[in-house]
């Protein structure tokens, strides 16, 4: 899949996963997040291997943010692991950041992207264009036995 490249401003999102910090995507996402606490460098790398990652770039280069899709590219994507540094916030790069993975050329033609969210109902709604889920009831989840994971936490983003 070729890389494609977006600029604004200072910033840069980039598909290019030869980029991605992953130290910092492991940091952020394990101690940082309420949905991946405890994931394992180990499995953070794994993760992006087979995902298309959005980067978030600041003009120095470091990374600020980050959004992972797993898809099969025709029929389905689930967005996850979304994220922005707190030294980045309240710039709209989070927003920006819906918009490009939303636009992206693989999924803009997708019947559907699925994500799970905690408290960013807003934000997937207005600048993603996420409703809540019809029909929750026909969904199912199977979750592997992990004494050590916070059930509330499984599939959130």
């Amino acid at each position: 899949m070729e890389h494609v490249e977006y600029r604004r401003g200072e910033y840069v999102i980039s598909t290019d996963s030869t980029r991605l910090d992953v130290s910092t995507i492991h940091k952020y996402l394990s101690h940082e997040s309420y949905w991946a606490q405890g994931r394992t460098k180990a499995e953070v790398a794994t993760s992006i291997s087979n995902s298309l990652c959005f980067g978030l770039y600041a003009n120095d280069g470091s990374q600020v943010g980050f959004a992972r899709i797993v898809t099969d590219q025709a029929t389905f994507a689930w967005l996850c692991d979304v994220f922005v540094l707190d030294a980045h916030r309240g710039r709209g790069l989070a927003k920006w950041l819906i918009e490009t993975v939303v636009r992206h050329p693989v999924l803009r033609s997708l019947p559907r992207i699925l994500l799970a969210t905690r408290d960013a109902h807003t934000l997937y709604s207005k600048y993603g264009g996420f409703e809540i889920l019809p029909n929750p009831d026909r969904w199912m989840v199977r979750l592997a036995p992990n004494p050590g994971l916070d059930r509330s936490a499984v599939g959130a983003a």
